[in-house]
């Protein structure tokens, strides 16, 4: 059995940066921590989200990137240190992957159990952290984007816990599916219906993906 486990635990709160010769405010700067730290409904204790129209909120709770996918960045970027928390992320796992992962999938952090919902989507905040606006594209197109919890139980998690799952919806789409209808399969039916099929499908994702099924079924019409 793959282990799985919590690597890094990281937290911030938001900060003022300079982006393009703008100042904004994000909490992206994410730092490792020690110890135990309460996990909350809405986010980890000495964590906060700055825009909180985009990040944070239940399904974004927390936001968890696979230690896995580091060495790949470290070669595409040799020049850059990239500590554990670089990409904005308050879990670094070990054993979680974006292909085996489903919307729905049930897991036991420490004392916490949360549920996965979406993948990550960047935004230029990432693009800051980075200092280099082709990220972005380069994040979205790798596919390797980690993905979103929301907490079904609060409870304290701490860098070295073990990771359970509890439940799998096997029967849902993964997160690496959910990737594809954001890159080269936008239209992709079968990937449309499987996530509208998917019960713990986020409302907002659900908006978007009806949207094309219905943009999909007219043109057939025409």
């Amino acid at each position: 059995m793959r282990l799985m486990k919590l690597i890094s635990l990281n937290v911030a709160r938001p900060r003022l940066a300079l982006y393009h010769g703008s100042t904004i405010n994000t909490g992206i700067f994410k730092k490792p921590v020690s110890g135990a730290v309460q996990l909350r409904t809405l986010n980890l204790d000495g964590d906060r989200q700055a825009d909180l129209s985009v990040h944070g909120g239940p399904n974004k709770a927390v936001y968890a990137y696979p230690v896995e996918h580091y060495p790949y960045w470290r070669q595409h970027f040799p020049k850059m240190d990239l500590p554990f928390g670089m990409f904005g992320e308050n879990f670094t796992t070990e054993g979680l992957a974006e292909g085996e992962l489903h919307v729905g999938d049930r897991l036991k952090v420490g004392g916490g159990i949360v549920m996965v919902r979406q993948p990550r989507l960047p935004c230029y905040k990432l693009a800051a952290k980075f200092e280099r606006d082709d990220i972005i594209e380069t994040f979205l197109l790798s596919g390797r984007s980690g993905f979103y919890f929301s907490v079904e139980q609060e409870g304290a998690v701490e860098a070295g816990d073990s990771i359970e799952h509890l439940s799998s919806e096997k029967t849902a789409i993964t997160i690496a599916g959910m990737n594809g209808l954001f890159v080269q399969e936008k239209y992709n039916r079968v990937l449309l219906r499987k996530a509208l099929a998917s019960a713990a499908l986020p409302e907002e994702m659900r908006e978007i993906f009806e949207h094309r099924l219905q943009r999909l079924m007219e043109n057939q019409q025409k």
